[in-house]
Protein backbone atom coordinates (compact mmCIF):
# COMPACT_ATOMS: atom_id res chain seq x y z
CA UNK A 1 0.00 0.00 0.00
CA UNK A 2 1.24 3.45 -0.72
CA UNK A 3 2.07 6.26 1.63
CA UNK A 4 1.24 9.33 1.50
CA UNK A 5 1.07 13.15 3.25
CA UNK A 6 -1.13 15.70 2.43
CA UNK A 7 -0.51 19.40 3.45
CA UNK A 8 -1.30 23.22 2.66
CA UNK A 9 0.80 24.89 0.13
CA UNK A 10 2.40 27.33 2.09
CA UNK A 11 2.32 27.85 5.96
CA UNK A 12 3.64 31.49 7.10
CA UNK A 13 3.59 32.27 10.88
CA UNK A 14 5.24 35.10 13.15
CA UNK A 15 4.12 38.53 14.38
CA UNK A 16 3.49 41.00 11.82
CA UNK A 17 2.94 38.47 9.33
CA UNK A 18 -0.91 39.58 8.19
CA UNK A 19 1.10 42.40 6.32
CA UNK A 20 2.46 40.05 3.99
CA UNK A 21 -0.73 38.26 2.96
CA UNK A 22 -0.73 40.66 -0.05
CA UNK A 23 2.34 39.45 -1.39
CA UNK A 24 0.64 35.61 -0.87
CA UNK A 25 -2.45 36.28 -2.45
CA UNK A 26 -0.69 37.72 -5.35
CA UNK A 27 1.11 34.14 -6.43
CA UNK A 28 -2.41 32.34 -6.84
CA UNK A 29 -5.07 35.77 -7.26
CA UNK A 30 -6.12 39.57 -8.50
CA UNK A 31 -9.29 39.85 -7.09
CA UNK A 32 -10.25 38.25 -3.13
CA UNK A 33 -13.43 37.46 -0.96
CA UNK A 34 -12.64 38.06 2.83
CA UNK A 35 -14.49 36.09 4.70
CA UNK A 36 -14.67 36.38 8.48
CA UNK A 37 -16.38 37.22 11.71
CA UNK A 38 -17.12 40.65 12.90
CA UNK A 39 -14.56 40.37 14.89
CA UNK A 40 -12.01 39.09 12.50
CA UNK A 41 -12.61 41.40 9.83
CA UNK A 42 -12.64 44.45 12.59
CA UNK A 43 -9.29 42.94 13.81
CA UNK A 44 -7.36 42.94 10.41
CA UNK A 45 -9.65 43.50 7.82
CA UNK A 46 -7.99 46.89 6.50
CA UNK A 47 -4.67 45.02 6.90
CA UNK A 48 -5.64 42.59 4.46
CA UNK A 49 -7.49 45.08 2.04
CA UNK A 50 -4.19 47.07 2.22
CA UNK A 51 -1.84 44.68 1.91
CA UNK A 52 -3.56 43.27 -1.13
CA UNK A 53 -4.18 46.37 -2.68
CA UNK A 54 -0.57 46.76 -2.74
CA UNK A 55 0.04 44.17 -4.76
CA UNK A 56 -2.84 45.07 -7.55
CA UNK A 57 -5.73 42.51 -5.69
CA UNK A 58 -8.93 44.07 -5.23
CA UNK A 59 -10.96 42.68 -2.27
CA UNK A 60 -14.75 42.51 -1.00
CA UNK A 61 -15.52 41.61 2.04
CA UNK A 62 -18.29 39.43 3.58
CA UNK A 63 -19.19 38.99 7.45
CA UNK A 64 -19.76 35.05 7.76
CA UNK A 65 -23.12 34.80 9.86
CA UNK A 66 -21.65 32.23 12.88
CA UNK A 67 -22.49 28.46 11.55
CA UNK A 68 -20.74 26.51 8.77
CA UNK A 69 -23.69 25.12 7.51
CA UNK A 70 -24.73 24.50 4.42
CA UNK A 71 -26.82 26.99 3.70
CA UNK A 72 -24.21 30.04 4.71
CA UNK A 73 -21.72 27.97 2.43
CA UNK A 74 -24.55 28.55 -0.65
CA UNK A 75 -24.75 31.67 0.45
CA UNK A 76 -21.09 32.98 0.63
CA UNK A 77 -20.57 30.82 -2.77
CA UNK A 78 -23.41 33.01 -4.35
CA UNK A 79 -21.43 36.42 -3.38
CA UNK A 80 -18.43 35.15 -4.80
CA UNK A 81 -19.94 34.53 -7.98
CA UNK A 82 -21.64 37.39 -8.11
CA UNK A 83 -18.25 39.65 -7.32
CA UNK A 84 -16.08 37.30 -10.22
CA UNK A 85 -13.70 36.36 -7.47
CA UNK A 86 -10.40 34.35 -8.25
CA UNK A 87 -9.73 33.48 -4.67
CA UNK A 88 -10.83 33.26 -1.06
CA UNK A 89 -9.50 34.56 2.20
CA UNK A 90 -10.79 32.28 4.84
CA UNK A 91 -10.46 34.34 8.23
CA UNK A 92 -10.92 33.92 11.73
CA UNK A 93 -12.15 30.76 14.28
CA UNK A 94 -12.68 27.54 13.03
CA UNK A 95 -16.03 27.71 11.94
CA UNK A 96 -16.11 31.22 9.45
CA UNK A 97 -12.65 28.74 8.11
CA UNK A 98 -14.16 25.79 7.26
CA UNK A 99 -17.15 27.91 5.43
CA UNK A 100 -14.70 29.62 3.55
CA UNK A 101 -12.86 26.16 2.55
CA UNK A 102 -15.94 24.89 1.72
CA UNK A 103 -17.01 27.75 -0.56
CA UNK A 104 -13.45 27.90 -2.26
CA UNK A 105 -13.99 23.87 -2.71
CA UNK A 106 -17.32 24.33 -4.47
CA UNK A 107 -16.07 27.69 -6.34
CA UNK A 108 -13.10 25.62 -7.68
CA UNK A 109 -11.09 28.55 -6.32
CA UNK A 110 -7.34 28.80 -4.62
CA UNK A 111 -7.73 29.94 -0.61
CA UNK A 112 -5.57 31.47 1.74
CA UNK A 113 -6.63 30.74 5.38
CA UNK A 114 -6.03 33.51 8.03
CA UNK A 115 -6.94 32.30 11.69
CA UNK A 116 -7.21 35.44 14.35
CA UNK A 117 -7.54 32.44 17.04
CA UNK A 118 -6.06 29.02 17.08
CA UNK A 119 -8.56 27.11 18.68
CA UNK A 120 -8.82 24.21 16.68
CA UNK A 121 -6.27 22.22 13.82
CA UNK A 122 -8.56 23.73 10.90
CA UNK A 123 -6.66 25.65 9.28
CA UNK A 124 -4.44 23.30 7.20
CA UNK A 125 -6.71 20.62 6.51
CA UNK A 126 -8.34 19.31 3.32
CA UNK A 127 -11.77 18.73 5.23
CA UNK A 128 -14.72 21.12 6.56
CA UNK A 129 -16.87 20.17 9.15
CA UNK A 130 -20.72 20.81 8.47
CA UNK A 131 -23.17 21.89 11.19
CA UNK A 132 -27.22 21.94 10.93
CA UNK A 133 -28.83 25.71 11.47
CA UNK A 134 -28.63 24.64 15.15
CA UNK A 135 -25.11 24.05 15.32
CA UNK A 136 -25.61 20.28 15.69
CA UNK A 137 -22.77 18.04 13.80
CA UNK A 138 -23.94 17.19 10.56
CA UNK A 139 -21.32 16.01 8.43
CA UNK A 140 -17.33 15.80 7.41
CA UNK A 141 -17.09 17.79 3.79
CA UNK A 142 -13.94 16.17 2.13
CA UNK A 143 -12.76 18.84 0.37
CA UNK A 144 -10.40 18.28 -3.33
CA UNK A 145 -6.96 19.67 -1.61
CA UNK A 146 -5.48 21.23 1.14
CA UNK A 147 -5.31 25.47 1.52
CA UNK A 148 -2.64 26.95 -0.61
CA UNK A 149 -1.53 29.23 2.62
CA UNK A 150 -2.02 29.17 5.82
CA UNK A 151 -1.02 32.16 7.46
CA UNK A 152 -1.07 32.92 11.51
CA UNK A 153 -0.31 36.15 12.64
CA UNK A 154 1.10 35.64 16.27
CA UNK A 155 0.64 39.34 17.38
CA UNK A 156 -3.18 38.71 16.59
CA UNK A 157 -3.91 35.43 17.84
CA UNK A 158 -2.50 36.98 21.13
CA UNK A 159 -5.01 39.89 21.17
CA UNK A 160 -8.11 37.12 21.15
CA UNK A 161 -9.27 35.35 24.67
CA UNK A 162 -6.84 32.76 25.82
CA UNK A 163 -9.83 30.54 25.65
CA UNK A 164 -9.21 30.17 22.64
CA UNK A 165 -5.23 28.95 22.85
CA UNK A 166 -6.35 26.93 25.62
CA UNK A 167 -9.07 24.97 23.25
CA UNK A 168 -7.28 24.24 20.64
CA UNK A 169 -4.54 22.94 22.54
CA UNK A 170 -7.27 20.53 23.53
CA UNK A 171 -8.01 19.90 19.92
CA UNK A 172 -4.43 19.15 19.42
CA UNK A 173 -3.98 16.91 22.28
CA UNK A 174 -6.56 14.58 20.63
CA UNK A 175 -3.86 13.99 17.84
CA UNK A 176 -1.48 11.48 19.63
CA UNK A 177 -3.85 9.76 20.88
CA UNK A 178 -5.72 9.37 18.09
CA UNK A 179 -3.30 9.17 14.85
CA UNK A 180 -2.28 6.18 17.58
CA UNK A 181 -5.34 4.31 17.44
CA UNK A 182 -5.52 4.92 13.78
CA UNK A 183 -2.19 3.03 13.77
CA UNK A 184 -2.92 0.24 15.89
CA UNK A 185 -6.57 -0.43 13.99
CA UNK A 186 -4.50 -0.22 10.49
CA UNK A 187 -8.10 0.87 9.01
CA UNK A 188 -8.14 3.62 6.00
CA UNK A 189 -7.87 6.80 6.26
CA UNK A 190 -11.05 8.28 3.94
CA UNK A 191 -8.68 11.77 3.99
CA UNK A 192 -5.92 9.92 2.27
CA UNK A 193 -7.99 7.64 0.23
CA UNK A 194 -6.52 4.58 2.45
CA UNK A 195 -3.00 5.47 2.30
CA UNK A 196 -0.93 4.21 5.27
CA UNK A 197 0.34 7.45 7.08
CA UNK A 198 4.62 8.40 6.76
CA UNK A 199 7.05 8.64 9.85
CA UNK A 200 6.52 12.33 9.16
CA UNK A 201 2.69 12.18 10.30
CA UNK A 202 3.67 10.24 13.08
CA UNK A 203 6.74 12.28 13.79
CA UNK A 204 4.72 15.37 13.94
CA UNK A 205 2.16 13.58 16.10
CA UNK A 206 4.74 12.59 18.89
CA UNK A 207 6.54 16.45 18.66
CA UNK A 208 2.48 18.09 18.81
CA UNK A 209 2.38 16.32 22.12
CA UNK A 210 5.34 16.72 23.43
CA UNK A 211 5.21 20.14 22.77
CA UNK A 212 1.63 20.52 24.32
CA UNK A 213 3.02 19.07 27.65
CA UNK A 214 6.66 20.95 27.58
CA UNK A 215 4.87 24.60 26.36
CA UNK A 216 1.13 24.81 26.83
CA UNK A 217 0.95 26.69 30.56
CA UNK A 218 3.65 29.02 29.50
CA UNK A 219 1.69 30.11 26.29
CA UNK A 220 -1.05 30.64 28.26
CA UNK A 221 0.12 32.76 30.67
CA UNK A 222 1.62 35.06 28.26
CA UNK A 223 -1.11 34.96 26.24
CA UNK A 224 -3.06 35.84 29.40
CA UNK A 225 -0.82 39.23 28.79
CA UNK A 226 -1.49 39.72 25.66
CA UNK A 227 2.94 38.60 24.77
CA UNK A 228 4.01 36.81 22.23
CA UNK A 229 6.96 34.97 23.34
CA UNK A 230 8.80 31.61 22.06
CA UNK A 231 6.36 29.73 24.16
CA UNK A 232 3.41 30.85 22.44
CA UNK A 233 4.93 30.31 19.05
CA UNK A 234 5.62 26.91 19.09
CA UNK A 235 2.03 26.08 21.02
CA UNK A 236 0.30 28.26 17.85
CA UNK A 237 2.39 25.81 15.40
CA UNK A 238 1.48 23.02 17.51
CA UNK A 239 -2.55 24.35 17.03
CA UNK A 240 -2.28 25.01 13.71
CA UNK A 241 0.91 23.27 11.88
CA UNK A 242 1.68 20.18 13.98
CA UNK A 243 -1.86 19.19 14.85
CA UNK A 244 -3.11 19.92 11.62
CA UNK A 245 -0.84 17.35 9.43
CA UNK A 246 -0.69 14.84 11.53
CA UNK A 247 -4.46 14.45 12.86
CA UNK A 248 -5.17 14.76 8.90
CA UNK A 249 -2.65 12.14 7.95
CA UNK A 250 -2.70 10.28 11.09
CA UNK A 251 -6.66 10.12 10.82
CA UNK A 252 -9.69 10.62 13.61
CA UNK A 253 -10.71 8.12 16.27
CA UNK A 254 -12.86 8.38 19.68
CA UNK A 255 -12.48 12.08 20.79
CA UNK A 256 -13.61 13.39 17.88
CA UNK A 257 -16.57 11.49 17.64
CA UNK A 258 -17.46 11.81 21.13
CA UNK A 259 -16.94 15.70 20.95
CA UNK A 260 -19.63 15.31 17.74
CA UNK A 261 -21.80 13.59 20.52
CA UNK A 262 -21.47 15.66 23.26
CA UNK A 263 -22.99 18.80 20.56
CA UNK A 264 -26.25 16.77 20.51
CA UNK A 265 -27.05 18.36 24.16
CA UNK A 266 -27.46 21.65 24.32
CA UNK A 267 -26.00 22.19 27.66
CA UNK A 268 -22.66 21.79 26.35
CA UNK A 269 -23.62 23.89 22.84
CA UNK A 270 -21.42 26.81 24.38
CA UNK A 271 -18.76 25.33 25.06
CA UNK A 272 -15.66 25.10 21.98
CA UNK A 273 -14.67 22.36 20.09
CA UNK A 274 -11.11 21.71 21.60
CA UNK A 275 -12.72 22.04 25.01
CA UNK A 276 -15.38 19.09 24.66
CA UNK A 277 -12.45 17.11 22.18
CA UNK A 278 -10.31 17.70 25.28
CA UNK A 279 -12.61 15.70 27.62
CA UNK A 280 -13.20 13.32 24.48
CA UNK A 281 -9.59 12.30 24.92
CA UNK A 282 -10.14 11.00 28.10
CA UNK A 283 -13.30 8.93 27.75
CA UNK A 284 -11.42 7.58 24.49
CA UNK A 285 -8.16 6.45 26.37
CA UNK A 286 -10.79 4.66 28.95
CA UNK A 287 -12.83 3.29 26.39
CA UNK A 288 -9.76 1.92 24.51
CA UNK A 289 -7.91 0.70 28.00
CA UNK A 290 -4.96 2.77 28.25
CA UNK A 291 -2.97 2.75 31.21
CA UNK A 292 -3.93 4.77 34.48
CA UNK A 293 -0.61 6.74 34.07
CA UNK A 294 -1.42 7.60 30.24
CA UNK A 295 -4.84 9.28 31.67
CA UNK A 296 -3.26 10.85 34.44
CA UNK A 297 -0.70 12.00 32.04
CA UNK A 298 -3.92 13.79 30.40
CA UNK A 299 -5.54 14.60 33.27
CA UNK A 300 -2.67 17.12 34.54
CA UNK A 301 -2.30 18.38 31.19
CA UNK A 302 -5.78 19.66 31.22
CA UNK A 303 -5.93 20.83 34.83
CA UNK A 304 -2.68 23.28 34.20
CA UNK A 305 -3.67 24.89 31.49
CA UNK A 306 -7.56 25.04 32.18
CA UNK A 307 -9.28 22.35 30.25
CA UNK A 308 -12.33 20.14 31.10
CA UNK A 309 -11.90 17.14 33.29
CA UNK A 310 -15.63 16.11 33.91
CA UNK A 311 -18.54 16.64 32.49
CA UNK A 312 -19.61 19.51 34.97
CA UNK A 313 -16.71 21.03 33.30
CA UNK A 314 -18.69 21.13 29.89
CA UNK A 315 -21.74 22.64 31.68
CA UNK A 316 -23.19 19.20 31.52
CA UNK A 317 -24.86 19.39 35.67
CA UNK A 318 -26.26 16.38 37.02
CA UNK A 319 -27.18 14.61 33.31
CA UNK A 320 -29.43 12.14 32.83
CA UNK A 321 -29.02 8.00 32.19
CA UNK A 322 -30.84 9.47 28.61
CA UNK A 323 -28.59 12.34 28.24
CA UNK A 324 -25.29 10.07 27.85
CA UNK A 325 -27.01 7.38 26.25
CA UNK A 326 -28.05 10.27 23.64
CA UNK A 327 -24.21 10.87 23.64
CA UNK A 328 -23.00 7.87 23.18
CA UNK A 329 -25.73 6.84 20.05
CA UNK A 330 -24.21 9.52 18.70
CA UNK A 331 -21.17 8.71 18.80
CA UNK A 332 -21.05 5.33 17.34
CA UNK A 333 -23.23 6.56 14.44
CA UNK A 334 -22.70 5.40 11.02
CA UNK A 335 -19.38 7.04 9.61
CA UNK A 336 -18.07 8.18 12.58
CA UNK A 337 -14.13 8.01 13.37
CA UNK A 338 -14.83 6.22 17.07
CA UNK A 339 -14.96 2.99 14.33
CA UNK A 340 -11.28 3.25 13.46
CA UNK A 341 -10.42 2.03 16.69
CA UNK A 342 -9.17 -1.55 16.32
CA UNK A 343 -12.18 -3.17 18.30
CA UNK A 344 -15.92 -2.89 17.47
CA UNK A 345 -17.17 0.02 19.92
CA UNK A 346 -21.20 -0.14 20.60
CA UNK A 347 -22.96 2.72 22.35
CA UNK A 348 -23.07 0.71 25.62
CA UNK A 349 -19.29 0.49 25.99
CA UNK A 350 -18.94 5.03 24.89
CA UNK A 351 -21.97 4.98 27.71
CA UNK A 352 -19.41 3.72 30.36
CA UNK A 353 -16.42 5.39 29.37
CA UNK A 354 -18.32 8.83 29.94
CA UNK A 355 -19.68 7.99 33.45
CA UNK A 356 -16.09 6.34 34.39
CA UNK A 357 -14.30 9.43 32.60
CA UNK A 358 -16.43 12.40 34.65
CA UNK A 359 -15.71 10.17 37.60
CA UNK A 360 -12.02 10.11 36.84
CA UNK A 361 -11.97 13.80 36.99
CA UNK A 362 -14.81 14.44 39.87
CA UNK A 363 -11.88 12.26 41.71
CA UNK A 364 -8.94 13.96 40.21
CA UNK A 365 -10.51 17.98 41.22
CA UNK A 366 -11.76 16.56 44.65
CA UNK A 367 -8.22 15.27 45.85
CA UNK A 368 -6.86 18.59 44.87
CA UNK A 369 -9.91 20.17 46.74
CA UNK A 370 -11.20 21.89 43.65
Amino acid sequence: MSRMLLAPGRYVQGAGAIREIGLHTSRIGTSALVIGGKTALTLCGQDISASCAEHGITCHQECFQGISSQNEIARLAGIAAAHGVDIIIALGGGASIDAGKAVSDEMKLPVIVVPTVVSTDAPCSALSVIYTENGAFERYLFLRKNPDCVLVDTALVTQSPVKFLIAGMGDALATFWESDTCSRSGKPNPLTGGASSTLASKALARICYETLLEFGLQAKLAVERNSVTPAVEYIVEANTLLSGLSSENGGHAGAHSIHNGFTTLPAAKHKLHGEKVAFGVIVQLVLEGRSSSAITEVQDFCFRVGLPLCLEDLDIIGPSVEDIRQVAEATVADGETVHSTWFPVSAVMVESAIWTADALGVRYKKALRL
